[in-house]
């Protein structure tokens, strides 16, 4: 199943939706395509991906309903599942070698693009756009079409590409941290990995450039969140219980304090043990949920509490762990097709080294 983390009406007939699909976000490469099924007996609809984001693991589409698949699917909230979301498909765009921003101003004018549409780009829409893209020109023109489609016309009759719009299209913001030119999402992506990589002094340093160049503290606290339970986790349990108080406390402050109370969250996060153990575990029972076919749960495990449970089977055999020494009991839990299968493979780090001992001792 796939999350919808945010699903928007552009224009009366037009709608954006960001979906959690970590696997194709990490794969996909501009030009490509995914094809998604709302539900069982849904049909398949092919979209093409308009944006991603590989460190958040979102995939943004964008669509017109033309049929009843899509006339269902804008209905679809945030918080709704696909049921399918498959991809990446297709070869990737040949488009991302060219100049872009000259893409863009033939895709603009020319009369075999958007030229009929008598659309304007002022410049520094042009210059955010192509910077934002990164090389990539299909999400440039993924953004100048839509800025076409659903911008309405000004007085003088043309339709106005301004770096408000542009903005709004290509879902970035517009923010350049320092005079060589590194964007938003590369400040983020070092700022990440430097957390990651227990690097304090560049962590807070990126930390600095993001406040300075007025990014929101919001954004910065979920991303902590984020990095202090994918690679710290239970080497420093700790951690996440941090970076969740500080997401709190900077949304009740706001700035200038809240800079403390973010610097006090990311050298506690970058300073401590790392283990991305429950992360990988997560994603290897996900992979292994997705791709095979696994059997019922076992008849022991059952709920056992509504009348008639007994005579099917379920519950009986069940083990109370409490009521064993140390509260541990050995018996089956995963589904016969999956015994021995390990997804937690805990390190010696920090705390999750006691995990490990511990586990290690009871399963002796």
């Amino acid at each position: 199943m796939y999350k919808i983390l945010k699903a928007e009406q552009l224009t009366a007939n037009i709608f954006l939706m960001d979906v959690e699909a970590p696997r194709v976000a990490r794969h996909c490469e501009p030009g490509q395509f995914v094809i998604v099924k709302m539900d069982e007996k849904g049909e398949r609809i092919p979209l093409t991906i308009c944006d991603y984001d590989r460190e958040a693991g979102t995939i943004t589409i964008v669509f017109q309903p033309v049929g009843a698949s899509t006339t269902k699917m804008k209905e679809l909230k945030a918080g709704d599942y696909f049921r399918d979301f498959t991809g990446p498909l297709g070869n990737a765009s040949e488009l991302v070698e060219e100049d872009i921003e000259e893409l863009i101003r033939r895709a603009v004018y020319d009369q075999r693009g958007m030229g009929a549409y008598q659309a304007q780009i002022e410049p520094d829409a042009l210059e955010f756009l192509a910077d934002i893209a990164g090389g990539d020109a299909r999400a440039a023109l993924n953004a100048v079409e839509l800025g076409v489609m659903t911008t309405q016309r000004s007085e003088d009759g043309k339709i106005h590409l301004t770096l408000e719009v542009a903005q709004e299209c290509i879902q970035k913001r517009a923010v350049k941290y320092d005079k060589t030119g590194d964007n938003h999402y590369d400040t983020i992506s070092a700022f990440i990995k430097s957390m990651r990589g227990s690097d304090p002094d560049a962590a807070v340093y990126y930390l600095a450039k993001m406040l300075y160049a007025g990014e929101d503290i919001k954004f910065i606290a979920r991303r902590i969140m984020i990095c202090a339970s994918e690679d710290v986790g239970n080497a420093d349990p700790q951690a996440l219980q941090v970076a969740v108080a500080a997401s709190q406390a900077v949304e009740r402050i706001g700035m200038p304090e809240a800079r403390i109370i973010l610097a006090q969250a990311v050298t506690y996060v970058a300073s401590a043990p790392k283990s991305n153990a429950a992360y990988m575990a997560v994603d290897q029972a996900l992979e292994s949920v997705r791709n095979h076919k696994i059997g019922a749960v076992p008849n022991h495990l059952r709920d056992a509490h509504y009348k008639g449970a007994a005579k099917l089977g379920h519950g009986i055999g069940y083990k109370y762990a409490h009521d064993y020494p140390d509260h541990y009991v050995k018996q089956q839990y995963l589904p016969d097709e999956l015994l021995g299968t390990t997804f937690y493979e805990p390190t010696e780090n920090g705390y999750e080294k006691n995990i490990k001992e511990y586990l290690e001792k009871i399963r002796k």
